[in-house]
């Protein structure tokens, strides 16, 4: 569970005792700018590499400025369905607007929506099961779902700088820090491609995990990898050519 949280993106903590190095701007061929347009797939594995399923993520950017962001996830293992969904809304400015999540591990099927009020700075999350429970966060002006927050480090880091502390709203709040720790040429398909890498630490109700992401050196910072030690070794997810 924790693994596919972090997937998303999802990716706020404690104050910084130093500031992270600012990333480099892409080079002046390159335009900074997200694709109003993308579909990506990426794929899940084990430590040893083998597959254990495979995710997509796609964002469109409509003429008025409104994103919509999905994600899905699928890791599931004989006996064991790991089926994850997720859609963001978000405005032009990337503040989120909204987010829901569908999801099912095992026997445990679960979805939610969670919409987000700027005005008033809140997030209010309702259950859709019956008898589901209603919570609201404050969040400020400007919130980020995992979904919409992947969006903003891309935009930030695109144009050269990198925020190191945020609030993330996945269901509940989340904290996260990020820092930028240089290029480093990661293995995509057949080839190597140079990338920035961010190591990030997330901290929840049940969740304390550094993990690291990795971002393409092109003017959108396409997402290349997300890679996440635990236990039994180095979960990653990784872009399909």
């Amino acid at each position: 569970m924790r693994f596919l949280i972090l997937c998303l993106a999802v990716s706020s903590l404690l104050l910084a005792e130093k500031p992270s190095p600012a990333p480099p701007s892409p080079a002046k061929s390159e335009k900074a700018s997200l694709p109003a347009s993308e579909s990506l797939r990426y794929s899940i594995n084990w430590p040893s590499g083998l597959s254990l399923g495979e995710g997509s993520f796609k964002a469109t950017q409509s003429k008025s400025g409104t994103w919509e962001l999905d994600l899905a996830l699928d890791a599931s293992i004989p006996g064991f369905a790991v089926v994850d969904h997720y859609h963001a809304i978000a405005n032009a400015d990337l503040c989120s607007q909204s987010l829901e999540k569908t999801y099912q591990h095992g026997r445990r099927k679960a979805s939610e929506k969670t919409t987000f009020d700027l005005e008033k700075g809140e997030a209010t999350r309702q259950g859709n099961e019956e008898g589901a429970g209603k919570s609201t966060i404050t969040t400020g002006a400007c919130a980020h779902d995992a979904l919409t927050f992947i969006q903003y480090v891309r935009r930030e880091l695109a144009l050269g700088h990198l925020s190191p502390q945020h609030k993330v709203i996945f269901g509940s709040e989340y904290q996260i820090r990020l820092d930028y720790k240089g290029q480093q040429a990661i293995k995509i398909g057949e080839g190597n491609q140079p990338a920035d890498r961010i190591e990030a630490t997330l901290k929840g109700p049940q969740t304390n995990l550094t993990f690291e992401m990795y971002f393409a050196r092109d003017g959108g910072r396409t997402p290349l990898m997300v890679r996440v030690p635990l236990a039994l070794g180095a979960f990653t997810m990784e872009l399909v050519p």
